[in-house]
């Protein structure tokens, strides 16, 4: 088990009368990168948050969430110790959630706060090797040039890859990105893909990648975790994604997972993956 990063068991979200998850249970390893693919209404971003514990599950079942070892939550109760297991966990939202009247650099160094005293991070007085850590996150995703500009200049393309330099400081095992690539277009959602590939890559990081475009996850993540309807409809490597399978899967609203171009794939990706998929689905 030590090689777990996120083991769910069992889990059940209910809003009002409306089944969000339903009985999803599912484990990622250490070091992997895993795309949770589905179209809009699926229970993605319901099942993210309930990883970091966001969200509770409903209450009165056996459902079971352990992060890195550590419980998240049992049957829709959260662990007294939920910070300490947030604190090795980074969440990057679709919205970026940058404070835009702030440099570049210090919306990266709030993820040093964790460890920080508090009138540090009231004041910015950042230690130096924290700034040392911040520059060397900006420059692994390519945004160092732009470090001291306010937030609110950058392209979405570029607060996304800010946020990515932030869970870096916060020296996060795993990245949870909901919607990372929603808002943008094709070369900026290829280079954020880019960034969480070169990080899980080269830095070990657990990353778990909501999408609901399927080229991406062919590009990217060697294994897909797809829901439908709140369930885990398939658990397995990418390639086996063929197109009667995601017709079978989806129905309709495989129109919704569809490329609009076929130009996302990274240089070490086969060159003829998803352009196959793509042109027999279409």
């Amino acid at each position: 088990m030590d090689d777990i990063a996120i083991d769910v068991r069992g889990l059940h979200k209910t809003f009002g009368t409306a089944p969000a998850l339903r009985d999803v249970s599912l484990r990622v390893r250490r070091g992997e990168m895993v795309a949770l693919l589905g179209a809009s209404g699926s229970g993605k971003s319901t099942l993210l948050r309930h990883l970091n514990g966001l969200h509770q599950a409903d209450a009165g079942t056996e459902s079971g969430i352990q992060v890195l070892g550590r419980s998240v939550q049992q049957g829709g109760r959260i662990a007294r110790d939920i910070r300490a297991t947030r604190s090795r966990v980074a969440v990057v939202f679709q919205q970026f959630n940058l404070v835009e009247r702030l440099p570049v650099v210090v919306n990266v160094l709030a993820g040093a706060l964790h460890r920080l005293p508090l009138w540090r991070g009231l004041l910015r007085r950042f230690p130096a090797a924290e700034m040392a850590r911040a520059h060397e996150a900006m420059t692994r995703v390519g945004i160092a040039r732009l470090a001291w500009q306010r937030a609110s200049t950058l392209s979405g393309g570029q607060q996304q890859r800010a946020a990515i330099s932030r869970a870096l400081v916060q020296g996060a095992e795993i990245i949870l990105a909901d919607e990372p690539i929603a808002s943008l277009d094709p070369e900026a959602s290829r280079k954020v893909m880019q960034s969480l590939a070169d990080v899980n890559r080269d830095l070990g990081v657990t990353v778990l990648v909501s999408l609901h475009q399927v080229d991406f996850a062919f590009a990217f993540c060697p294994r897909t975790i797809a829901l439908h309807e709140g369930r885990v409809v398939f658990d397995g490597p990418t390639r086996a994604l063929t197109p009667a399978r995601l017709r079978e899967l989806y129905g309709a609203q495989i129109d919704e997972l569809l490329p609009t171009r076929a130009t996302t794939e990274p240089s070490t990706a086969p060159e003829s993956a998803f352009a196959d998929v793509a042109l027999r689905v279409a």
